[in-house]
């Protein structure tokens, strides 16, 4: 879909980027922790989805604090207090015409939600709390907190590795197909930079306790943590729903700290929330064929041919999938960013067009992967989902520049079609059982 605008609200001498998604009667505010940035989140398809399915309950406001994303940057030495932070909060719902906002907040936005919400009780109607914490530092009154040295490794972590796959395994995206963990990471690095992550998060986690103001909240609460040991057990969460009146507290399986990670458990708890009903998913299973592509050293050609330039070769690479995929009657499912996921309802000819884009693509100068895999898939109305989904991005990333690679299972499929393939032997999956065979199609 196309992205909303981005606007910017004055703060002080700081411009606080914030963006309006939807209609309706009330509002709801998502305030994203470091991570957020409302241009390049519209990159990535899951996040697309996300922030989609939330624009159906209320009309959906997105902002990126002072210091992240699209907004100004702070110096390092000169942090936002919490409460400062907050006025971030008033100057976007101010600039939008909000009267009465919901507000989901993630992680470290959590706090600053809290003492939003505690200052303007008549503003703020509900409150949905995700994977964050009154206090993480050990304290007498606070044994289930961190103890210096242990948030001394996180802040060097974050330092070393933010934006990064190994941030996002240590954070729970262990399950997330590889493409995702892709564009994850780059939202992440386009949110701040590495030694600003880990000086916010330095500065801002040894300041931070709200538990005084705790009982002070009188609106509807649900708390929503998942239990991530390195950095966020869910003893936090439990500890906040313990003492906010009233509040609902939801366990989530797993230790993903990242809310895209778990969108559908997430969406589906808070539209009950504030709806009072629980959405009911339509999921129909059906065999297709799954088509992954893949630009081969797109970083690396970005970075030698500059923003424009590249931009207009990605472009032109667009046009070129799209018109291949209308040719060959497939469906285009999402993109991501240097590639594109398609389905067919007949394997040869999604073997055909594939090796179509690739000659039609060779005149750019780039070379593509393909991979493709049929198989049993969910359909979330425009989405995909299931394993041969993660099975075909796995092959994908195993293919040679500029070969349609394949497993066993499309070979089979199109026997008597007269294509011809090259064994490429048994390969282990990542995250998938068994060994596979797979096949070059033979141009």
């Amino acid at each position: 879909m196309i992205p909303p605008d981005t606007k910017y609200v004055e703060v002080g001498d700081a411009d606080v980027a914030y963006q309006v998604l939807g209609e309706g009667p009330s509002d709801l505010l998502f305030f994203n922790g470091l991570g957020s940035n409302v241009e390049t989140a519209w990159e990535d398809p899951g996040t697309v989805d996300f922030l989609r399915r939330l624009a159906t309950l209320r009309r959906l406001i997105l902002l990126d604090r002072r210091g992240t994303g699209a907004s100004d940057g702070v110096p390092r030495n000169a942090i936002p207090t919490w409460e400062e932070w907050t006025e971030d909060i008033e100057s976007v719902l101010n600039a939008v015409g909000s009267e009465r906002v919901s507000i989901l907040a993630s992680v470290d936005a959590g706090p600053i939600a809290i003492l939003y919400a505690v200052a303007h009780p008549e503003r703020v109607d509900s409150l949905v709390l995700f994977n964050t914490s009154a206090r993480y530092l050990i304290a007498e009154d606070y044994p289930i907190g961190f103890t210096p040295e242990a948030l001394d490794f996180v802040v060097d972590f974050l330092r070393k590795h933010w934006g990064t796959p190994e941030f996002l395994l240590l954070a729970g995206g262990a399950e997330q197909d590889p493409v995702r963990l892709s564009a994850l990471a780059r939202l992440f690095r386009s949110s701040v930079t590495p030694r600003t992550a880990a000086a916010q998060y330095d500065y801002l986690l040894r300041n931070l306790d709200v538990r005084p103001v705790l009982p002070l909240l009188r609106l509807p609460t649900l708390v929503l943590s998942a239990d991530n040991k390195s950095f966020l057990p869910m003893t936090h969460g439990r500890f906040l729903a313990e003492h906010i009146e009233g509040s609902k507290f939801v366990a989530l399986p797993g230790n993903d700290m990242l809310i895209f990670g778990q969108r559908d458990l997430i969406f589906d708890e808070v539209a009950e929330f504030l709806t009072g009903t629980r959405p009911v998913t339509d999921i129909d299973r059906v065999l297709v064929s799954v088509l992954f592509t893949d630009i081969i050293g797109s970083t690396e050609r970005a970075s030698s041919l500059g923003d424009q330039r590249w931009r207009s070769l990605l472009d032109r690479h667009d046009q070129i999938v799209r018109e291949q995929l209308r040719i060959f009657r497939g469906r285009e499912v999402n993109t991501t960013g240097d590639g594109f996921v398609a389905s067919f309802d007949g394997p040869a000819r999604a073997i055909r067009c594939g090796r179509a884009i690739i000659d039609a693509t060779s005149s750019l100068g780039i070379e593509l992967r393909i991979g493709l895999h049929t198989g049993e898939c969910e359909v979330r109305g425009d989405d995909l989902g299931g394993l041969a989904v993660h099975i075909a991005a796995r092959i994908g990333s195993l293919a040679s520049p500029n070969e349609v690679l394949v497993s066993g299972t499309v070979k089979d499929l199109v026997v008597g079609s007269g294509l011809e393939f090259n064994d490429r032997g048994e390969h282990v999956l990542k995250g998938v059982p068994g060994s596979w065979k797979l096949y070059a199609v033979c141009s």
